[in-house]
């Protein structure tokens, strides 16, 4: 099979394009990874180039030796994918120590994967030995209203999970386990790689403060769910803030929290449901 003609390859373009679709994307701002089958490889492995050399990761990653990833190119437009895949995307193999990729397909322009490699492949790892496997998809994009609440509220992972629990029904069932919050770091580097993905052992997604979120899931439509509703709960929360200076006159309340997650059979951690103050 012809890898453009590849489901795989159609699905991760058509989540580009969403995010691009939501503005998300500017320039050529976030990146977007995914941990290949070994079916989905079989199936255009005769149009792949094999003997590449290999270039340094700049971290270490054991446990994906020997695996494939769909990553979006460095420098790359979000905007291009869907109309130039072969231009912004590449598929790159790991090497057996974990220390090296190749690049098997794609960036005919002769770039490099995203700058964001080291983070994500150190958080796919993470994902890879929490859950057995079973998330796939690694996304980090720049929505606006995510981005602006890291400016006015405590850079918490408790409070971030409770404010934004808050302002919709639903958010506490798709994202139960809660969100992280990363401080401020230079991007690209191995330091918030590292802290992303102590976060990353027990949430599926981290805020990067002034900088944006990064998400972890099963698959596409999983990772960018998770994505956009986090982001629409932050612009409720915005609008909250911009309406009231933050004060809100009801709200939902740790028990019927409590009453949600029965109902829903999901567990949320109890440090997300301290009682707070009431506004006056």
């Amino acid at each position: 099979m012809e890898v453009l003609n590849s489901k795989v390859i159609k699905e991760f373009c058509s989540m580009a394009n969403d995010g691009w679709q939501q503005g998300w994307h500017e320039r050529n701002g976030g990146n977007l990874s995914y941990r290949m089958t070994k079916e989905e490889v079989e199936e255009i492995a005769e149009h792949l180039l094999w003997d590449g050399s290999f270039q340094a990761i700049g971290t270490s990653v054991p446990k994906l030796s020997g695996e494939y990833f769909l990553v979006t190119g460095s420098g790359k437009f979000f905007r291009n994918v869907l109309t130039k895949p072969e231009d912004s995307l590449c598929i790159i193999q790991i090497d057996e120590k974990g220390e090296n990729y190749k690049i098997l397909w794609g960036l005919c322009g002769g770039k490099k994967p995203t700058s964001e490699l080291p983070t994500h492949l150190m958080n796919h790892e993470v994902k890879l030995v929490a859950l057995n496997g079973r998330h796939r998809v690694i996304y980090h994009a720049h929505p606006a209203n995510i981005i602006a609440l890291t400016f006015v509220l405590p850079l918490k992972d408790e409070v971030f999970t409770r404010e934004l629990w808050e302002m919709a029904t639903e958010c506490p069932v798709v994202f139960p386990d809660g969100i992280g919050v990363v401080p401020w770091m230079v991007p690209g580097g191995k330091e918030i790689a590292v802290a992303t993905a102590k976060l990353m052992q027990q949430y599926d997604a981290a805020v990067w403060a002034h900088h944006g979120l990064f998400c972890s899931g099963e698959n596409f439509d999983l990772t960018f769910g998770l994505m956009h509703t986090i982001e629409k709960a932050a612009e409720i929360l915005v609008k909250v803030i911009s309406m009231t200076g933050g004060k809100k006159y009801q709200t939902i309340a740790p028990n019927q929290f409590r009453a949600l997650a029965k109902d829903f059979q999901v567990s949320l951690p109890g440090k997300f449901l301290y009682e707070k103050p009431k506004n006056i």
